[in-house]
């Protein structure tokens, strides 16, 4: 089964499926896909790791969550890939990023393996940034959260801590 959680920054959409995650019994990885690029980064990942059960496996997929997947659904239950959106802006830096994140779209819509989350950010609710570059990601992600949200089994959209369900 494929449960997508949507939200904006700083929602909850993490904790949220980290809630759903600790329900789960049987063997479990985190696929983390973000870089730290700046030093805020850099403590907002330290203070993600620190509320995961650390007993709990971490793959840090970067641009190879297509790799990373295949691979983990081999060897675990229940997987939990937090974000998204990270994931789509490194991609967007490749030449080949399309195809990458076509890849990975084909895969999960013939998905058949262990329960998977999927964790996305929502920025199409706000208004339009001025520069070029911003508006394509914002669009390009749009797109990637509409295709995994008409693939996913259970969708829901996390809004100042409280879960929405879109799908079910």
């Amino acid at each position: 089964m494929i449960t997508f959680i949507l939200g904006g920054n700083k929602s909850g959409k993490s904790d949220y499926a980290l809630e759903i995650f600790s329900k789960y019994s049987g063997t479990k990885c985190f696929i983390a896909t973000g870089k730290a690029r700046d030093m805020a980064f850099r403590e907002q990942i330290m203070v993600h790791r620190k509320e995961r059960d650390p007993s709990i496996p971490v793959f840090e997929a970067g641009t190879d969550l297509h790799q990373v997947l295949v691979k983990a659904r081999k060897d675990y239950e229940h997987l939990l890939v937090d974000s998204l959106d990270f994931w789509l802006f490194s991609c967007s830096e490749l030449a080949n990023g399309e195809q990458i994140v076509g890849e990975v779209v084909r895969l999960l819509s013939e998905w058949k393996g262990p329960d998977l989350i999927l964790v996305s950010c929502e920025v199409g609710l706000g208004p339009l940034a001025m520069s070029r570059e911003v508006r394509e990601f914002v669009r390009g992600l749009g797109g990637l959260n509409r295709r995994i949200a008409a693939i996913a089994d259970e969708a829901y959209l996390v809004a100042a801590g409280l879960p929405l369900t879109l799908k079910k």
